[in-house]
């Protein structure tokens, strides 16, 4: 059941592609591969956070919020600031009939302001800096709560500047794991929300990224 559900996404996903680019795939088997093998390589980890509520941020076309969500039965959140991919995604979400996801269009600050520490775990795969991402996540998520970052490549600069903002985010480094895919390799690095921030956040919209920490 599992399987078909997740090849039924990827059609959808090629289908919606000949209408709007929300990702690049040229084939179903690539897509297979490229899309939906890769999200599942985070499934042990997700698996590992807390029992609640799941967010992937930065959705696009549901990779990997909707294969984790099929897997896991979470109930989960795509979030994504543009209106057109959610709409996109609210179509995938009721022709896959998937009655624990739900889309979420807006910013992820305005996100973490009105749903504080109400999820058990978030997703980010090839969205940004490690540090941008455990700011972006820390007022999303609860105590213990997991950031689980897809990573390409991560040179030691990136992964040395977010283990210096681990205290002032209240995210503690806790799993870096490498996975080859074909000729691929994912990185999954995962970062646990313990305590509290030492500075408010969220910070305005889009502060992360124009003044990173």
């Amino acid at each position: 059941m599992h399987d078909d559900l997740l090849r039924k996404h990827l059609e959808l996903v090629i289908e919606a592609n000949k209408i709007t680019n929300i990702t690049r795939i040229s084939s179903f088997n690539e897509g297979m591969r490229l899309h939906v093998a890769d999200s599942l390589i985070g499934l042990e980890e997700i698996n590992a956070a807390p029992i609640g509520k799941y967010a992937d941020i930065g959705s696009g076309a549901g990779f990997p919020g909707i294969p984790l969500a099929i897997e896991t039965g979470r109930e989960t959140l795509l979030v994504d600031s543009v209106r057109k991919k959610t709409a996109i995604l609210d179509s995938f979400i009721k022709t896959l009939e998937l009655e624990n996801v739900s889309t979420y269009t807006g910013r992820i600050e305005d996100l973490g302001r009105e749903r504080a520490g109400q999820f058990s775990v978030v997703t980010a795969r090839a969205l940004a800096k490690l540090s941008i991402l455990m700011e972006l996540s820390s007022p999303l998520l609860c105590d213990n709560g997991l950031l689980v970052c897809y990573k390409a490549l991560v040179d030691d600069d990136e992964l040395g500047h977010a283990l210096e903002l681990q205290k002032k985010l209240a995210m503690s480094y806790v799993s870096d794991r490498t996975v080859s895919l074909d000729d691929k390799t994912r990185r999954i690095i995962c970062f646990k929300k313990q305590g509290k921030p030492k500075i408010k956040l969220p910070r305005n919209v889009g502060m992360a990224q124009k003044k990173p920490l």
